[in-house]
């Protein structure tokens, strides 16, 4: 574990990407397969492979507690550590005992989380964590607590381990990355890449690949300017969210590759009856259901036109995140949910079917396949699920709680900039966020954003706020205050409505942290609360109610447009102009 924690520091001291990548090459040349395989996992800020569901489940607050027993210090001094280093695990090394520690290996770490990850109780994992720290030394903890929370920041990212590793073991980057995306393990692609074996990995089912991102356009102009031919479908307020379908069993995953299955339990069992197993990309959304929802869900792929858009508006409409939100994070729905809040899972792409992945055909093909796939028939299901009309499948498990549908994503053709704004007004019309714009000629590539796939919307309006707190960054930002908390007035109070961290240049945030300095009213160590004066302009994608802030609701994606100087706190918005916009959203 020391060589490795060396390692580490030798890459966090430099900037150059080449030489990150030639000392994480020249560390796993030198380590014996296992150990560099379990390496490779520890450096891409992992503590176990990512198709695993292994999870240390030990939250930062109890770290920084055994830490604090650890090192015997005050509150004040672990405080003010915090604030030098921004980092845990810099504190870890900062602050516990230099002496009576053992020589761990990477093994040994990995055989410790796998204990911590399979106990029960937060009891149990905080002694297994303090033992763990109190052999080490303040170089490995540091380290060791950095993996653990999941984040090394030294700079180094998961696709330069790959070209580590291709650089290693004498592989192409390619070859590394191909292997990498389909095992989801970077510990097992080592052990391919040094045995010569990249070309043999296999697709793992239930391991959620990257999604592809798109590229925000500002007009209609632009949106047609990067691509001859292109396919344009509703961009939707929901879950982005990955359907994996193998031998009857389907699991979703989320963007950030979590395990979204339980909170919408209805979704699986309209998507086990597919003919064959299938990676399908689509969006989660809470869905208002037209009285015969069997027959009126189609396949819509047609030019701009009257017809198109009636047929797309009959499948139902989406109805707003925050209504979704509710079922969000629930290992358990009820009945009543099921009934209140029904959802929908719009397709509107596919990354492996036929027993093969399908990423590198071009999407007007994986249209095809994706259409085919969802027409074919279904198997018979013991649950009692059943084909509905092209493009969906229903399943109803009684007659008290709505179908869940699988909805192919309508898409339409677009060949002008009159089509595309005809068509985005109409998306607004459905209640959706506005387009998405996309090569027909274009592969699917996992975790990149390029102009491939484009994304035509417009911001709710945005809300002059007046900041109330304000708390120290993170990475580059250690030492300045860069995360405002902020409100709006109900009658002669502030309420706060939400948090933003970015939009504001690094001059504009060293300046705004000497004033806050001084004008802080209370000093709660990481977090200030301030003296009410400043207004910003923040903009959003939608707004939902919620219990997280005092004035009954929250905005999805805050960020600061601009500081308003020219504004006195007074001026800032109201809670009446937030339920305005809120409202509005609703319509």
């Amino acid at each position: 574990m020391r060589d490795l924690a060396k390692a580490c520091e030798a890459i966090a001291a430099t900037t150059k990407k080449l030489q990150k990548v030639a000392i994480v090459a020249d560390y796993l040349k030198l380590r014996p397969v296992d150990q560099a395989a379990i390496s490779a996992v520890f450096l891409s800020g992992r503590a176990f492979p990512a198709w695993e569901e292994t999870t240390l489940q030990v939250g930062g607050r109890s770290l920084w507690q055994i830490v604090a027993e650890l090192s015997s210090r005050s509150k004040a001094e672990l405080t003010a550590s915090y604030r030098r280093h921004g980092d845990l695990g810099a504190v870890a090394e900062e602050v516990l005992p230099k002496a009576g520690h053992t020589e761990l290996s990477v093994g040994d770490v990995e055989s410790s989380f796998r204990q911590i990850a399979a106990a029960r109780g937060s009891a149990t994992k905080s002694a297994m964590v303090r033992d763990l720290l109190s052999r080490a030394t303040p170089l490995d903890a540091k380290y060791i607590v950095k993996i653990m929370t999941g984040d090394l920041r030294i700079g180094l990212k998961e696709s330069l381990v790959e070209e580590a590793i291709a650089r290693a073991y004498g592989s192409t980057l390619a070859e590394v990355q191909r292997a990498n995306m389909l095992l989801g393990d970077i510990g097992q692609t080592v052990r391919f890449a040094a045995e010569g074996k990249l070309a043999e990995a296999k697709m793992r089912l239930f391991h959620p690949i990257g999604f592809m991102l798109a590229s925000p356009v500002d007009s209609a102009e632009e949106g047609l300017g990067y691509f001859a031919e292109a396919a344009v479908e509703d961009k939707y307020d929901g879950i982005r969210a990955q359907a994996h379908i193998a031998g009857g069993e389907v699991k979703f995953f989320s963007r950030t590759r979590d395990d979204i299955t339980a909170s919408f339990p209805e979704l699986p069992d309209a998507l086990a009856g597919l003919p064959q197993d299938a990676i399908l990309d689509g969006e989660i959304v809470a869905w208002e259901y037209p009285a015969n929802v069997s027959a009126t869900q189609q396949i819509v792929d047609e030019p701009a036109s009257d017809a198109g858009e009636d047929k797309a508006t009959n499948l139902g409409r989406a109805r707003p995140f925050s209504v979704l939100q509710q079922r969000l994070g629930r290992k358990k729905v009820s009945e009543k949910m099921l009934r209140e809040i029904p959802v929908a899972y719009l397709v509107f792409d596919v990354l492996y079917a036929n027993g093969g992945l399908t990423m590198d055909h071009p999407l007007r093909e994986r249209a095809r396949i994706l259409d085919d796939l969802l027409a074919a028939p279904r198997k018979t299901l013991q649950h009692g699920g059943h084909r509905g009309a092209q493009g969906a499948f229903n399943f109803r498990p009684d007659d008290s709680v709505p179908p869940a549908a699988i909805i192919r994503a309508p898409v339409f053709r677009a060949s002008s900039a009159d089509a595309l704004d005809n068509l985005f007004v109409a998306a607004r019309a459905r209640g959706n966020e506005g387009l998405m714009i996309k090569d027909l000629n274009s592969s699917y590539t996992p975790g990149k954003r390029g102009k491939s796939w484009l994304k035509m919307k417009r911001e709710l309006a945005t809300l002059d706020v007046v900041v109330t707190a304000v708390e120290y960054g993170h990475g580059k930002r250690i030492g300045v205050l860069s995360d405002y908390t902020f409100g709006v007035w109900d009658g002669d109070r502030l309420v706060n409505i939400g948090k933003a961290y970015s939009g504001l240049t690094d001059t504009e945030i060293a300046d705004m942290t000497k004033w806050f300095l001084e004008h802080t009213i209370e000093d709660q160590g990481f977090r200030l609360v301030v003296e009410p004066k400043i207004v910003l302009e923040v903009a959003f994608n939608n707004m939902m109610r919620s219990d997280r802030h005092n004035s009954g609701y929250a905005l999805r994606f805050p960020r600061i447009v601009r500081l308003r100087p020219d504004k006195s706190a007074d001026e800032a918005d109201t809670i009446e102009r937030v339920t305005e916009v809120f409202t509005h959203q609703q319509e």
